[in-house]
């Protein structure tokens, strides 16, 4: 195993000690690429690793688009749109939508800007998931860029994955006032997963009886109206 490989492998094992000692020794492993072309600084946010993100930040090292989109740094995020706005519509190596990686992460002051210079708000990760921007809100429960995304033109029926969609993805997640906003938005309630699951059997299934019952009286509530 190279030693590239041992950082990443401290990166997403959260040994913040260990990141350090590895870049005491050699510094350029801040600049190193994953066998994903991922750099250290995304691999320690996509793990959720905030002290070993936080201590890549301190480096200093420039971001590129990917990495200041997924930090929330919209100063960075501006200044490679203002060479060339196209660049709001890009994917990082990995395949996610720019867009995508600012709302997963919460940074709805960096998916608006990108949003409102281009970037497609339903645009597709091309690495197999499907994920999106609104996947990504509501998968990480951030109920204000999900409300400003249905708002502006968010497919609250996308399907990804084994046929997944945000609404199956709030219940299975617990998020009540995300699945509100995306019932409100026209979102399926009966729509099912590939093995036939839907939002209700994921309520249930994994102990959110507060989604359970809404979802319930929703469905009821539309049985009586037909």
């Amino acid at each position: 195993m190279s030693h590239a490989d041992v950082f990443f492998q401290a990166i997403r094992g959260g040994d913040l000690a260990a990141v350090q000692r590895m870049l005491a020794a050699e510094p350029e492993l801040a600049r190193a690429k994953s066998d994903q072309g991922v750099s250290p600084l995304l691999t320690a946010v996509y793990s959720g690793r905030n002290e070993i993100r936080d201590l890549l930040l301190s480096l200093n090292t420039p971001l590129d688009l990917h990495e200041a989109a997924a930090t929330g740094n919209l100063e960075r995020v501006q200044q490679f749109i203002d060479r060339n706005p196209l660049r709001a519509k890009e994917y990082s190596t990995d395949g996610f939508p720019v867009i995508a990686l600012a709302a997963v992460f919460g940074h709805d002051h960096v998916v608006r800007y990108l949003f409102e210079n281009g970037a497609d708000i339903n645009a597709a990760a091309i690495n197999g998931t499907g994920y999106n921007a609104l996947t990504g809100a509501v998968t990480s429960g951030h109920s204000e860029i999900v409300a400003w995304l249905l708002d502006h033109g968010a497919e609250p029926n996308y399907r990804y994955g084994p046929s997944y969609s945000p609404s199956l993805a709030a219940a299975a997640n617990g998020r009540l006032e995300i699945l509100r906003n995306l019932v409100e938005h026209g979102a399926d309630l009966q729509a099912q997963t590939n093995d036939g699951k839907t939002a209700l059997d994921f309520a249930q299934q994994r102990g959110h009886p507060e989604v359970a019952a809404y979802i319930q009286d929703c469905l009821s509530r539309a049985s009586r109206s037909e």
